[in-house]
């Protein structure tokens, strides 16, 4: 290999991070109070939502049509508790919405009618309804029950009593004087010839009497019986002039009675024009239906089927109250936690009635819809989503600005059934969804009427900046939940822990995560703990026990790997050197935890010109960014050595012993560094560990997970031995990003493990190899002995060789045709 150019331990040493670097501590004494019972509690919904809390007020305060919002953020960032609060807050000083009701339509049955009220005039009116009936039925009775109805009713009748007897009685005597007398029968009235007596003759007797006699009486029975039809024509006219007047005498005593009553209901609800016009209709129903209020209520007394047929005769003058805002301050704020489509659009629902189901205006109930008309509306996008017609009736509803209360099975039903239409309600209506960002783009995209309904994004960070403001909010948020919970509070040192928890979470020393839920299970886990301890406030070490508790119940796998790596079942090595291998970083993640996991990565080089094989693609194992990653490989080689020669070789790249599949391309630093160190010839340190992604120029691009990955590598050097040569190289843009664990802290701190950061894949690999990397001189060569040297000679060789070998079977390629053409001559001599 010759004499190789071996870097500066300086200039190695100046890349370590020291320990201050690996995390930001927060100081205790930025707080002013030994425990956060002593301050006050945070007042606001959320802190760090700057942007969030703009367009919240924005949207709520815009009024038109189409301005409904939609929030969008991670879990845990506060979307729902914020809502709730900002929208109760704003509601509270708004005008309180009328209440809504459902009335019989007289005119159209089936089409019950919606009123609309005041706010608490909705029982009222129901009750005034209920009594109107009362009085109704005693004033209307007592009417017809008293004596001047009584002698007004019978002075009609003995009018035209004495008309009808009148006609009666000159009938009989014009057919007497004409030989004849009536006789009534159930088939009618008919004239019958009288004998000498003035008897009716009977049958036989008739039929005696000569031929043309019988012809001559039934002739004037022919005129006879013409003038009775006539007299008769006269009576019936004289019954019908009789029933008129009798009916005109109900309706004006009805009428008497009733109009005063119902005009003081309507005198009452003047300013409600739809009101008086039900009433209106309410009147001339009981006009023409006196006989229900004239019968007498029989209570107890009477038979089961009969009392309920007069409860139902009344029904139809009840009040369905469906909205009842008397008790409601401010504008409605309803929240629905499960938007079915019958939980917000209402339902029409039906009672079992012999044997049947059957249903009225009364059984109509409201949804959500309904009950926060006038006000707010806030509901789950992935709830409402799941339920069947639910997100289509919304859209309905808010593209119209009409409810409609209709059972979702007439929608689908094959066949047409008789059921109640109900007026739809005017639905004044601000809607707040919230969801995801993921949800969010996916019916800006595919929903048309989306984008024109929820035309506000109320978009949550899921970090903010960690500065003294940010600080004191925190420390009152905390304070606020463990008042509100009856949680211990927690002292100074407690809390800076807290701080460094949420840095942490955010993994940023500059930032402090949004994600509260994830806090919060800390505050309640840390006072488990410190109830266990018996102390009055939650200690640091408390907090720092509930950490570590929370760890322990979610590490099992990662315990179960670290044991594989320790017993040799997982190949990897933290000491020694080796060529074309080096340790990689992955991080796993298992439900609410993640952990780094090293894995060994090798690269093998040979003759050919299929370029850089990433195994893990060959075998659909590889994920797209993961096998972008490899191709950015090949690019890096082709720029740095191929530009004055072509770029010959066959090279593999794997993840050793991975079943299950990579993705990510943070591992491909680590990748080119195989590859350079087989290229090369020169070994890697197997106890440096490697994390960060390269572009085509050779530059370290920042990662994911670094935390996790260098506290991985840390345990497995810990299981297989500390030997102070160990450590980790992250790219330098990743410095802000660590928060890492106390213990890997001291041991960067104790000489016992070491954090690189680097800007170039040159920095890293002098780290690795101790060798210089070399830069290319103005004739285009690299320095003798460097890394880039003994690369550059190393595809320049194998390109040389790849040459001699295909000029090689050229040449026995043209040996064989030659041989081939002369023995074919000889064949056509012969």
């Amino acid at each position: 290999m010759g004499n190789l150019k071996k870097i500066d331990a300086d200039k190695i040493e100046k890349k370590k991070l020291s320990a201050e670097k690996l995390a930001a501590k927060c100081d205790p004494n930025v707080f002013e109070f030994s425990n956060t019972s002593e301050i006050s509690p945070l007042s606001g919904g959320v802190i760090g939502q700057e942007r969030a809390v703009k367009a919240m007020d924005f949207g709520l305060k815009v009024k038109q049509a189409g301005y409904n919002l939609f929030l969008t953020g991670p879990a845990g960032t506060g979307k729902t508790t914020y809502a709730e609060t900002k929208v109760k807050e704003i509601a509270e000083k708004e005008e309180t919405p009328g209440d809504l009701c459902y009335v019989y339509n007289f005119e159209q049955p089936d089409h019950p009618l919606s009123l609309e009220l005041k706010s608490g005039q909705g029982p009222i009116f129901k009750s005034d309804m209920q009594e109107l009936i009362q009085d109704l039925k005693s004033e209307i009775k007592s009417r017809f029950d008293s004596d001047d109805y009584e002698e007004r009713r019978n002075q009609i009748i003995r009018k035209y009593d004495a008309q009808m007897s009148d006609l009666w009685y000159s009938m009989e005597n014009m057919a007497k004087e004409r030989g004849f007398s009536i006789q009534k029968t159930p088939t009618g009235i008919f004239t019958v010839p009288t004998d000498e007596e003035g008897k009716p003759m009977p049958k036989e007797e008739f039929l005696k009497l000569p031929e043309d006699i019988q012809k001559e009486i039934n002739a004037r029975a022919q005129e006879v019986q013409a003038e009775v039809n006539e007299i008769l024509r006269k009576l019936r006219h004289v019954e019908k002039m009789m029933r008129t007047e009798l009916k005109k005498l109900e309706q004006e005593t009805g009428l008497y009675a009733a109009g005063y009553l119902i005009n003081l209901m309507k005198d009452k609800y003047r300013d409600f024009p739809k009101v008086v016009n039900y009433l209106d209709q309410v009147l001339e129903d009981v006009i023409e239906n006196l006989d229900d209020f004239r019968i007498e209520d029989e209570g107890q007394s009477g038979s089961e089927p009969m009392h309920r047929d007069q409860q139902q005769k009344f029904k139809r003058y009840e009040v369905n109250v469906l909205v009842d805002n008397g008790k409601t301050k401010g504008a409605p704020v309803v929240i629905e936690r499960n938007p079915t489509y019958y939980n917000l659009m209402g339902r029409v629902e039906h009672k079992s009635s012999f044997g049947t189901m059957v249903t009225d205006f009364t059984l109509i109930k409201p949804g959500a819809v309904h009950l926060a008309n006038g006000g707010y509306l806030i509901i789950q996008a992935a709830d409402i989503l799941a339920n069947p017609g639910a997100w289509q009736a919304l859209k309905r509803t808010l593209k119209t600005q009409k409810a409609w209360i209709e059972n979702l099975g007439e929608q689908y039903s094959a066949i047409a059934f008789a059921t109640l239409k109900p007026e739809p309600i005017d639905v004044k209506l601000k809607v707040i969804m919230i969801g995801n960002a993921y949800l969010y783009h996916l019916m800006y995209a595919y929903d048309e009427d989306f984008k024109k309904l929820f035309k506000v994004r109320v978009d949550f960070d899921y970090e903010m900046q960690r500065d003294k403001t940010r600080l004191e909010e925190y420390a009152a948020f905390v304070c606020r939940y463990c008042t509100e919970n009856n949680l211990r509070h927690l002292e100074a040192p407690a809390m800076a822990k807290i701080i460094e928890y949420s840095s942490r979470l955010a993994s940023d020393q500059e930032k402090l995560s949004a994600r509260f839920h994830k806090i919060t299970e800390l505050l309640v886990e840390a006072d488990y703990w410190a109830a266990q301890n018996g102390n009055e406030y939650i200690t640091k070490l408390d907090v720092m026990k509930a950490i570590e508790e929370k760890i322990f119940r979610s590490n099992l796998v990662e315990e179960k790997i670290q044991e594989e790596i320790a017993k040799g079942s997982i190949i990897l090595n933290v000491d020694g050197e080796a060529v074309g291998q080096v340790n990689g970083l992955a991080v796993l993640q298992m439900g609410d935890y993640a952990f780094g996991k090293p894995n060994r990565i090798t690269a093998r080089v040979h003759l050919g010109q299929r370029g850089i094989i990433n195994i893990e693609r060959e075998t659909e194992m590889s994920g797209p960014i993961h096998s972008k990653g490899i191709l950015i490989l090949s690019g890096f080689l082709a720029g740095r050595y191929a530009k004055d020669k072509p770029l010959s070789l066959t090279a593999s790249i794997t993840f050793e012993q991975l079943y299950d599949g990579v993705e990510g391309d943070s591992a491909s630093s680590a990748e080119l560094y195989a590859l350079l160190s087989e290229l090369s010839g020169v070994p890697i340190n197997q106890g440096i560990a490697v994390t960060g992604s390269v572009n085509q120029f050779g530059e370290i691009q920042p990662i994911g997970g670094v935390n996790e990955k260098i506290e991985g590598f840390y345990l497995t050097c810990k299981l297989k031995g500390l030997t102070g040569r160990q450590g980790v190289i992250i790219p330098k843009r990743n410095v802000k990003n660590l928060m890492l664990k106390d213990e890997v802290i001291d041991a960067v701190e104790k000489g016992k493990f070491h954090i690189w950061a680097i800007d170039t894949i040159d920095e890293g690999i002098e780290i690795l190899t101790g060798v210089e990397a070399g830069e290319r001189g103005p004739d285009g060569s690299y320095p003798e002995g460097t890394i880039n040297w003994l690369v550059d000679k190393k595809l320049q060789q194998m390109a040389e060789d790849l040459r001699r070998f295909g000029e090689g079977e050229d040449e026995e390629e043209g040996e064989k045709e030659a041989a081939a053409a002369k023995e074919s001559s000889i064949e056509m001599k012969l």
